[in-house]
């Protein structure tokens, strides 16, 4: 799973968990255990709720964050 904020029309950005990146004919995306970016719960969204389906008409761009792995990678660094 690959853990993204997605960043919606006149919302605050959610964080939360997508199964693969979306192509580009899809028209929805799958988000996992939404919630804010300090963990709370979305103020729009009931506090059982587990999964949410977004238009991508109402993203404005979704940020993906680095895996454990990609953490790993060690990038050129210049003394």
């Amino acid at each position: 799973m690959l853990t993204v904020i997605v960043h919606i029309n006149n919302e605050d950005p959610i964080l939360g968990e997508i199964d693969e990146l979306s192509n580009p004919e899809d028209q929805l995306v799958i988000l996992k255990n939404p919630r804010r970016k300090d963990g709370k719960d979305v103020h729009f969204l009931e506090a059982s709720v587990s999964t949410i389906i977004i238009p991508i008409h109402r993203i404005n761009f979704v940020e993906v964050m680095p895996t454990g792995v990609e953490e790993e990678i060690i990038s050129f660094v210049r003394e």
